[in-house]
C-alpha cells in the first residue's frame, strides 16, 4: 500500500491570496484536505475535484470536532495512503495545536511536512497600518493566547513580567478575556492609559479597528459589537501613525457590492472587489451555455483555414473554444493561419494565456468601435470574417464590417439563460441601505436582473448602479434604471476603477 503523507499547511490570516506558493500547491495535490473553521474556504478552489473535503470546526455543537477527533482522522487518512493538507488557519505553530498534531503523526510513524503561514498577529497589525516592532519604539513582541488550556490549575502567563514589558504585546484569541486581561496587567503594573487596539476580520472587507486605552478597551469593544476573531495589541505600538492605516483607506474600502455575472464570472469579479478592500456579494443572475456542439459552429471549425481574420467579443468565447478545442485534442495551432482580434483588453489577456496574441484590439472596447477600427486599421473588402460570440450580439458589429466590404460568418458559441436566484435577502439589504453598489457587466445580466428584482426597489434605494460601457447603459436605461457610473475602460478593472472615483470626486 502507498505510504501516506500530512502536510501541515498555514492557510494565512483570512484573505485567501495570502497564502504561501508553497501551501497553495500543496493544496493542489492532496487527496485528502482536512479544514478549519479559520481557513478560508475560499482556498478550496485549488484542490482537485476528486479531493476528499472535511471540514472540522472545534465549536461548540452539531459538526464541531474536539482535538482528539482531528488527530484520529489525520491518522486515519494517512493510514490508507492517502496525501492529506492538515489546513490550519494563521501558521501552524503558532497557537494551533499543531505540536499535538504532529506528536500524534510521529508516533504513528506517519511522515510530515509543516508549511509555514502568515500569523495572524502580523497581518491584522498590518492591515491596520500598525508596525509591531520600530527601533524607535519597540526592539521586541510577544504573542499571547488570550484562551489557556481549559483544566490547567496554574497560568504559564507571566502577568508581572507582562505589566513591565516594554515592548508590543499581542493577544490572540482574547475577545472573551479582555476584561480579565486588563485587570491582571494593571493589577501587576501597567499603566491603565497604556494604548490598545483591537483589529477584527483582519484582511477582509469587513475589517474593523477599535482604539482605546488599556482600562477602557474592552467597554469600547461592547459598545461597538465587535466579535471575534480578532487581535489585541497593547503598547506604543498600537498608537501607530493614522496615516499608515492604508486598508481602510482605499476608496472602496468596507463597500458592499452586489455582482450580477455568472457563477465564474461573478467569482472572478469577487476576487478583484476583495482586493480594494470591498465586500463582494454574489447574485448570479445568468449562466452561459455553450453552444459548441451546434452544426453551425462544427462547420466554421472545418474551414477555419479559409478565413482571413477571426474576431472574439467576449472572455467567455474564448475560453468556450478553446475548451471544445481541448477536448477534440487541439490547441492554438487551428488558428495559425489566420488573424485574430478581440473587442478588449480583458478578451485579449484571454487569449494571450492560451498562446494567441492578438493582431488586433481597438482603443475603444465596444463593438461599434471593433468594427469601426479594424476596417481602418485593414483592407476588409472580399476578406472572410469569422465572428465567435453570444447568441444574443448585437447587429452592429456586423454592420460595420459589411460597411467595409467583408464577407461576415456570425456564429454563436454559446447562449445566455436567466438563472432564478433567492431574492428576499438581497432586496431586503438593498432596502434597509446595507447595498452600496449594483454592478452590471453585460446588457443580459441587466435583463436577467430585473426579471427578478423591480426597479423601482433600486431606484428608490440608497444603493448606486454601475455599468461596464454604453451598451450595458442602455440596456439599463431601457428598464428605467438609474446609472451612476459607467467606466470609461470598459473592463471589470475600469468599472471598479470608475466607482472608486466616484468617492473622490
Amino acid at each position: 500500500m502507498k505510504t501516506g503523507f500530512v502536510y501541515l499547511v498555514g492557510a494565512g490570516p483570512g484573505r485567501a491570496d495570502l497564502i504561501t506558493v508553497r501551501g497553495a500547491e500543496i493544496l493542489k495535490k492532496a487527496d485528502c484536505i482536512i479544514y478549519d473553521k479559520l481557513a478560508n474556504p475560499a482556498l478550496l478552489k485549488f484542490a482537485r475535484k476528486d479531493a476528499e473535503i472535511i471540514h472540522v470546526p472545534k465549536r461548540v455543537g452539531d459538526g464541531s470536532f474536539t482535538q482528539q477527533e482531528i488527530n484520529k482522522l489525520l491518522l486515519e487518512k494517512a493510514s490508507s495512503g492517502k496525501t492529506v493538507v492538515r489546513l490550519k488557519g494563521g501558521d501552524p505553530g503558532i497557537f494551533s495545536r499543531g505540536a499535538e498534531e504532529i506528536a500524534n503523526l510521529a508516533e504513528a510513524g506517519i511522515n510530515f511536512e509543516i508549511v509555514p503561514g502568515v500569523t495572524a498577529a502580523t497581518a491584522a497589525a498590518e492591515y491596520a497600518g500598525i508596525l509591531l516592532t520600530d527601533r524607535q519604539y519597540s526592539s521586541q513582541v510577544v504573542f499571547i493566547t488570550g484562551q489557556e488550556a481549559k483544566g490547567k490549575e496554574k497560568s504559564n502567563i507571566d502577568w508581572h513580567l507582562l505589566a513591565k514589558f516594554s515592548g508590543t504585546i499581542v493577544f490572540y484569541m482574547a475577545m472573551g478575556n479582555m476584561d480579565y486581561i486588563a485587570k491582571q496587567l494593571i493589577e501587576n503594573g501597567m499603566d491603565e492609559n497604556t494604548s490598545a487596539v483591537v483589529i477584527a476580520d483582519a484582511t477582509f472587507p469587513t475589517q474593523r479597528i477599535v482604539r482605546g486605552s488599556l482600562r477602557l478597551i474592552s467597554q469600547e469593544c461592547k459598545e461597538n459589537k465587535v466579535e471575534p476573531p480578532a487581535i489585541i495589541v497593547i503598547g506604543r505600538a498600537a498608537d501607530s501613525d493614522k496615516r499608515f492605516n492604508w486598508f481602510t483607506k482605499q476608496p472602496l474600502s468596507g463597500k458592499n457590492i452586489v455582482v450580477t455575472r455568472d457563477a465564474c464570472g461573478n467569482a472572478e469579479f469577487a476576487g478583484k472587489i476583495i482586493s480594494r478592500g470591498s465586500n463582494p456579494i454574489e447574485f448570479e443572475a445568468i449562466k452561459i451555455k455553450p453552444l459548441t456542439n451546434k452544426d453551425r459552429f462544427l462547420w466554421a471549425l472545418a474551414k477555419l483555414t479559409e478565413y482571413d481574420w477571426i474576431v472574439f467579443t467576449s472572455s467567455n468565447g474564448v475560453e468556450i473554444v478553446f475548451n471544445f478545442l481541448r477536448s477534440l485534442g487541439k490547441d492554438a495551432r487551428v488558428f495559425s493561419s489566420v488573424k485574430i482580434a478581440a473587442i478588449g483588453s480583458e478578451t485579449a489577456e484571454t487569449l494571450n494565456k492560451l498562446g494567441i496574441k492578438a493582431d488586433f484590439v481597438p482603443s475603444v472596447f465596444t463593438s461599434r468601435e471593433l468594427g469601426k477600427q479594424l476596417a481602418e486599421f485593414t483592407n476588409l473588402k472580399g476578406k472572410k470574417v469569422l465572428l465567435l460570440r453570444s447568441q444574443l450580439a448585437s447587429d452592429e458589429l456586423v454592420k460595420w464590417l459589411k460597411q467595409a466590404g467583408a464577407e461576415i460568418e456570425n456564429v454563436p458559441v454559446y447562449r445566455i439563460d436567466t438563472v432564478k436566484s433567492k431574492c428576499n435577502r438581497l432586496i431586503e439589504n438593498i432596502k434597509s441601505g446595507e447595498i452600496d453598489w449594483l454592478v452590471f457587466a453585460s446588457p443580459s445580466s441587466v435583463r436577467a436582473f430585473f426579471e427578478q428584482i423591480q426597479v423601482g426597489i433600486i431606484n428608490s434605494s440608497s444603493a448606486k448602479v454601475a455599468s461596464i460601457g454604453p451598451v450595458t447603459s442602455e440596456q439599463l436605461r431601457s428598464h428605467n434604471s438609474i446609472v451612476d457610473v459607467e467606466a470609461s475602460e470598459h473592463t471589470i478593472d475600469g468599472l471598479l476603477d470608475a466607482i472608486g472615483r466616484s468617492y473622490r470626486q
